[in-house]
């Protein structure tokens, strides 16, 4: 004879609709009692999946007691856990990932997600033609959501958590040589925001950063800057914010040529404001539109391939400039730990990253020499 079932560990029987069924006595959760009910075609299906969930309470693993989809759960995820922890820009890319996982698994039970499902879901997206990195930010917060749905008690294990990673397929981002940044900066003299480019390319300033800052956080007698709010656009709407991260949030030296560029800024930016009269809105903003408002990002971009062409330099965006200013530290020969300092980078992995492409050509460089060295015929 088979063995007894223990108390509360249900049995199997089939319906009067052909399937066949368990419950599963779960005891009290939250302060109410739960069941679990496995229904299947075939006796040894609810067999099986009984016995998973046996195994799993004897491991001491959550069991799933609500029904619902990855859809709803997501739902949920985003505006639980989410939204009360995340700047709105970060948000805003969570929605716009959860948007983009959704019709691949989101009718999918959340407790019958399995590894697989995640990882076609992953080839489907890439297939659509997402970048390499749109396609690990899916599994990104699909893991980082699943592994709440984990502590909730919702599911056993966190099946994204099993996947593989797509690879890392990063293009090197654009950059300036010396000479194309010396093009850049003609083709800018005169410009509203002359001074802002001649920042970008020499501290590396965020194009968020560039656009927050403010006069207070500007000491020309000092010659230093503090970087202390971001401007970013957010559903259509411009707001002001905190920097990215701790790290972000610094001050920085101001070499003469950049104080004297914002000398000349401040005084053209008020006569811009003596024009404008009771339409300006006085923000503090050192970029500030032609109103004293926050100056979109959009603009700022069309301005800047505008000078692009000008200049007869590739098309690249404006977070390239500082990349560029980060070659240009490199070719230098200024450290990557003070270079992580000047750009705010939160691991110096970032910068190494971008400096890479530099070294790589400072090693050609010295394995040529080391050849030259020993290559050398003895002629005594």
């Amino acid at each position: 004879m088979g063995k007894r079932r223990g108390h509360g560990e249900g049995s199997i029987y089939q319906r009067q609709d052909g399937r066949w069924c368990t419950s599963i006595d779960l005891g009290y959760v939250n302060g109410k009692r739960k069941r679990k009910v496995i229904y299947g075609k075939t006796r040894k299906e609810v067999a099986e999946a009984l016995k998973v969930i046996l195994r799993d309470r004897q491991l001491g693993l959550p069991v799933a007691v609500e029904r619902q989809t990855v859809e709803q759960y997501l739902t949920r995820w985003l505006a639980d856990v989410a939204a009360p922890k995340v700047r709105p820009s970060t948000m805003q890319v969570y929605e716009e990932t959860v948007r983009r996982i959704v019709p691949h698994i989101g009718r999918v039970p959340l407790t019958k997600l399995t590894p697989q499902d995640v990882q076609r879901m992953l080839q489907a997206i890439a297939a659509a033609g997402a970048a390499a990195s749109s396609v690990a930010r899916a599994r990104a917060v699909l893991r980082n959501a699943l592994g709440q749905a984990v502590r909730w008690g919702l599911v056993p294990r966190n099946v994204a958590a099993l996947t593989d990673a797509p690879n890392d397929e990063r293009k090197r981002p654009k950059v300036l040589t010396p000479q194309e940044a010396r093009r850049l900066l003609d083709a800018v003299r005169g410009e509203r925001f002359e001074a802002l480019y001649h920042i970008a390319l020499t501290l590396g300033l965020r194009q968020g950063e560039l656009l927050g800052l403010r006069w207070h956080d500007v000491d020309l007698a000092a010659g230093t800057i503090r970087i202390e709010q971001t401007v970013k656009m957010v559903r259509g709407k411009l707001i002001i914010q905190a920097p990215k991260t701790h790290r972000s949030r610094r001050t920085l030296p101001l070499p003469p040529t950049l104080i004297d560029q914002l000398h000349q800024h401040r005084m053209r930016q008020r006569v811009e404001q003596a024009q404008a009269g009771d339409r300006w809105q006085d923000h503090d903003l050192v970029f500030a539109s032609m109103v004293g408002t926050p100056t979109s990002p959009r603009n700022l971009l069309r301005s800047f391939w505008r000078i692009l062409e000008r200049a007869e330099l590739p098309h690249m965006r404006f977070h390239d400039l500082r990349h560029a200013c980060a070659t240009l530290l490199a070719a230098q020969g200024v450290p990557p730990r003070v270079a992580m300092e000047i750009l705010g980078h939160a691991h110096i992995s970032t910068t190494m990253n971008i400096y890479t492409h530099v070294l790589d050509d400072s090693t050609k460089h010295a394995i040529v020499g080391m050849d030259a060295l020993f290559g050398m015929k003895d002629e005594s």
